[in-house]
This record gives structure tokens, sequence and C-alpha cells, in this order.
């Protein structure tokens, strides 16, 4: 798809920019426009909003540019990195979110955001696409001020534009934080105006990826889920879980009503699918809030992502190849009758740990011998294991990768598109999804098992069915797809957990899941990541000695070319014991900026008088 159209609007807005265009009016030179002239019409107050789009609509993995998002995967079982955060060495420098300077950071977008809100409501625009446009800046201050909360607790609620200039202006801008519980509260204001305002659909294909009513339900949802969770509601008021419920509920009615909904089947097309079939509505029902991206490598249009060059191995012509999940994730899978390996009629074996397993696996982790379409050939099969180079030799292998191998002998190969070949690796036009439909009825179903919505055929249970039945999982005797009958609350929450991390594993979504429910101690510490070693049997010639019949072998019969010439084992990857630190629940505000503003307090975890959890 084509991204949106943007414009740089200049310090004290009095010239503006063109950064992204697609019709002859938008190439033209507009710097000599007066803010008057560029907030009286709505040509050029369109792409001062786009412009904002631009600034802040998340990446790949859901990375918003901050200290954590640029390394979810990292931070958790389901990619190995070396870091501060599963060390435990995390200090109030690392995360620097909140801002150390006045040229970056969530506070400059925040400015610019309040000024477009400032003089649009100053320009003579009709009321109506005042308040429209004004929704969808609301929209992304209200994201903006999540992406803090969400790390320190309460920040300094910045909602009109401070002054630069002066000694007086300065000592104003020296703001001290707010509560958390005002900082959230801002946040849902802010969406509800932005809901109040904002269509159900845009009337225009090219307005695809803006933000609809139900885009601003599903993030409003999504919000107060976290403010309902354990991290910030450690008394478990239900007050809070019943907001959220609500919410959800409501996201659900509206994104339904409008065409949204789940994509039938679990595959790469629920990615590749994108653009609009009918004004703003999506061509993928799944895709409630998208960032848009093109495959132009050129022009003044190009929006391209790195995604499938990082994904693909290197051997294959990328330069990437360094998404690579864990044993760890590859074992959480369950297998397609929806059970666990311990419990599934199914029987399960590390040699042959692809068989018979959840559908979603073979869609998400790419393993030595899969049969992964991918640079243009559906018949591809991928190889990653290692033989003996020396004969009579059992000491010495290399791997059968040319460039680059696998460190964890495994690669991700969700949502790479299949069509993509040699330099077109490097220029990805695939969507990012950050909001799923099937997250709006996850965030539902939590909300209704924590209020006492538990019986089968209410949301806790239904909407895990409904994910499970178009992942292509088996119904059972019982019709609930693998899940146990009449569970408890703690178990509907593991449950939904366990749903969550195969379901959006590598989407960005596992280090806050873990976060907000206070599980990332009890789930990662004393632990060590693992990865997988697919080693040729030795035949003591000290060759790759099925390099030219392994593909023949593997079609006639994959289970006897494992059992015949590979042995499975693990290694591990962390040469020490994750060890998070419960203090990073709630990160400290950097010295840098304590420094810059006296006003700032320090969280109570980190040796200050701020309390985050009020």
């Amino acid at each position: 798809m084509k991204k949106l159209t943007t414009i740089i609007l200049a310090a004290g807005v009095t010239s503006i920019a063109v950064t992204s265009c697609k019709k002859t009016l938008d190439k033209q030179d507009l710097s000599s426009f007066t803010a008057s002239q560029v907030y009286n019409d709505s040509t050029t107050t369109k792409l001062s909003v786009d412009y904002i789009y631009g600034q802040n609509q998340p990446a790949w993995f859901g990375n918003s540019n901050g200290s954590i998002s640029t390394q979810l995967q990292g931070l958790t079982d389901e990619q190995y990195s070396d870091n501060a955060y599963v060390k435990g060495t995390v200090t109030v420098d690392n995360v620097t979110d909140i801002g150390t300077s006045n040229t970056s950071g969530n506070y400059v977008k925040i400015r610019t955001i309040n000024m477009f809100i400032r003089d649009v409501n100053a320009g003579t625009l009709p009321d109506a696409q005042k308040k429209r446009f004004i929704a969808q800046a609301l929209f992304w201050r209200a994201y903006r001020y999540f992406e803090l909360v969400k790390l320190y607790g309460g920040v300094p609620l910045v909602l009109t534009p401070l002054d630069a200039v002066g000694d007086e202006a300065k000592a104003a801008a020296l703001l001290p934080r707010n509560k958390t519980s005002e900082t959230f509260t801002q946040i849902v204001k802010d969406l509800d105006t932005c809901i109040k305002y904002i269509p159900v659909k845009w009337p225009n294909n090219a307005d695809y990826g803006r933000i609809t009513q139900g885009a601003a339900l599903a993030f409003k949802g999504r919000v107060q889920l976290t403010y309902a969770s354990p991290q910030f509601n450690p008394g478990n008021d239900m007050a809070r879980w019943q907001a959220a419920y609500q919410t959800n509920t409501q996201a659900v009615s509206v994104l339904s009503a409008n065409g949204f909904g789940l994509y039938p089947k679990w595959d790469v097309t629920m990615w590749t699918t994108d653009g609009s079939s009918s004004g703003s509505r999506p061509q993928n029902p799944e895709a409630v809030l998208v960032t848009g991206y093109n495959t132009k490598t050129a022009d003044i249009e190009a929006n391209s992502n790195s995604y499938a060059n990082n994904t693909v191995p290197k051997y294959i012509g990328t330069t990437g190849g360094s998404n690579q999940p864990t044993w760890d994730l590859a074992r959480a899978f369950p297998m397609k009758d929806g059970k666990d390996t311990l419990t599934s009629k199914y029987s399960y074996s590390t040699q042959t740990f692809w068989k018979n397993r959840d559908p979603r696996f073979e869609q998400t982790i790419a393993y030595n011998g899969a049969n992964w379409y991918v640079g243009g050939n559906s018949a591809y099969r991928i190889w990653t294991y290692q033989y003996y180079n020396k004969a009579n030799s059992t000491s010495t292998t290399s791997s059968t990768e040319i460039t680059g191998p696998t460190t964890t002998g495994l690669y991700l190969r969700k949502a790479v598109d299949p069509t993509l070949t040699g330099q077109n690796f490097l220029y990805s036009g695939t969507d990012w999804i950050e909001i799923r439909y099937a997250e709006v009825l996850m965030n539902q179903a939590e909300c209704a098992a924590e209020i006492g919505n538990l019986g089968q055929g209410q949301e806790a249970y239904a909407n895990l069915i409904a994910i499970r039945k178009r992942a292509g999982i088996e119904s059972g005797s019982d019709n609930l797809y693998g899940l146990t009958a009449n569970m408890n609350h703690d178990q509907m929450i593991n449950a939904i957990m366990k749903e969550r991390q195969i379901e959006f594993a590598f989407e960005g979504k596992r280090y806050w899941d873990l976060r907000r429910r206070k599980l990332i101690e009890s789930t990662l510490n004393g632990k060590r990541r693992m990865g997988v070693i697919f080693q040729l049997v030795n035949n003591n010639s000290g060759t790759d000695y099925i390099q030219g019949t392994r593909d023949g072998l593997a079609n006639t019969n994959f289970d006897q070319l494992y059992s015949t010439y590979f042995t499975v084992k693990t290694k591990t990857l962390d040469s020490y014991n994750i060890a998070y630190q419960t203090a990073d629940y709630f990160f400290g505000i950097p010295t840098a900026s304590l420094r810059n503003n006296a006003n700032l307090q320090q969280n109570n975890t980190w040796g200050g008088p701020f309390d985050p959890l009020q």
C-alpha cells in the first residue's frame, strides 16, 4: 500500500515542506506558506496531520523507537540477546524514553501534536473538519503518553505547546510528574474525544491506514487492560477490569459491524493481504491498526521496511537472518489437538518435534528441512544442519549454511512475503499490523475472565475457541479445541497468556504481556534460553554427503530422513541465568532528565519519593 502523505512542520509553525508526495499539487514548494494558510485549508491541514502519523506510527514488532521497543524479542524467551535487562544490570540511565534532550523523544513528538491542535483550532476550517483532524492528533498524543506511562508510571502531562524562549518560559516548562492515575485518565480522555469525532470508516481507498473509531476503541481497550493488570493494579480493583471489559466489548462490536474480523486462515497471506477494498475498509479484516509500507526504492513516495531482509537467512541472499526463534518458543506450541506435549493424544519427541503440531508452528518456525515458500520458490526447503568436515573425526563440524549460520538452529518465517527475491528483500512492502482483531478478542477474553465471565460460551472461552479454530486446531469431541472444560480464574488466565504467546509470537507483545501481568521474574528468572543443533550422522566421509539428495529424501519420507540422517539435540544460548530486577516494572528516570528538570521526582523503586502506583 502507499504510505500516508506527510509534511514537515517547522518549529515555529511558520513554514512547511513536503517530505512525501503523491499528487502534483503536493510536490510544489510550500515553504512560503504561513501558518494561517496551512490551517485554513483542508488540503494542507491534511498534509500536516499526515506528518504526525509518520512521526508516531509504530514499525515492525511495535517499534516506537524507544529504549525497549527496539529490542523487544531479545528481552524474552522468544529470541536470544545478551542485554542489561536479562542480566539484571539495568540502571536509571538505560531507559531514556522520557527524554534527555529538546531535539528528540516522546515530548518532542507531543509538542508537534499540541502545536497542530492549537493551530487547527485557530484556523477557519468548518467545525466538523477541525474536530476530525484534531481527533486523529489526539489519538497519537494518547499513544505517546501510553508509551511513557507503561515504562515509568506517571509523567508530566503537557497538553499545550510550551514557550521555549525566555527565563520565565523555561521555568514554566519545568513541570512535575502527574500521578499515574492522572496520566491514564488523560490518555482515556484523549481517546474518548477521538472516538467521538472519528469515523467508523473513511470514504476513500487512499485513507486506508487512518485511525478509525474501531481502532481507537481497540487501543483504548489495550490501555485500560494494562491499567487493570497487576503491574498497575496490585490491589485488583475490579472497577478497572470492568471498564476495560466494556471498552473491549464495544471495540469488538464496532469493528465487527464495519467489516473487521478474524482473517479466514492463519498463514502468510494474513500479513501480505493489505490495502483497502471499499473506502478505508481493509481487504484484510484482521488489520485494525496498520502502519503501511510500499516497495518503492527510489522516489519520494518510497517507504519500505527491512523486516524480510532481517528475517530470511543470509545464504538465501539477504544481509540479515537475525530474527531467530529459540527452542523455548518452538517447544511452546501445542500439538494439533490443542493440548500440550504431555497431555496430547499425539506423541511427542525431540527427534520428530515438528510432527502433529499446532498449524501455527509451521507458519512461524522455519527448521532444518522444512518446506518454506520463500524467494519465489514454493518448493524450497531450508537446511540448517551441521556435518563433520574431516574423515574419521567427530570433533570438527561445518554448517550447511554457506554464510551467517543460525545461532539457534531455527529461523522465523512468519509474515515473510514469499514473492520477494534478490535485492527486493531489502524493500519489503508488507504492512505492520499493530493491532490485529485477534488481539481485541484476546483482550476481551482476559477482561471477561477477570470479572468472572468464565462459563463455556462466554467470551473467555468463546474468543479462545474462535482463535484456535481459525488456526486449524482440531475441535475435539467436546468442541473446545484443546481447552480444558470448566477452567477456574487462574487456569483461564494461564490459558490466555499461553495463547497470546503462540498467536502473537514475534509481534512485540510477549514482553509487555509478561510485564503488565508481573510474570517476568517467575517466567524467565533462573532460566537460560535454548537453541537446537541438527547434526548429520557421521559416515566418516568428512563431507555433506546428502547435499545432492536431501530434497528428494525429504519429499519422499521426511520422518525416515530424520531418523536415518540426523540427530537433534538442544544447546544453551545464555552463559548466565536470566535475572530480571523487580525494579524494572517501573524504570528509573534518567539522571540527565532529573538534571534538566529539578521538579521531576525519581520512582520509589529507584530510591526516590514518587509512587508509580498512585
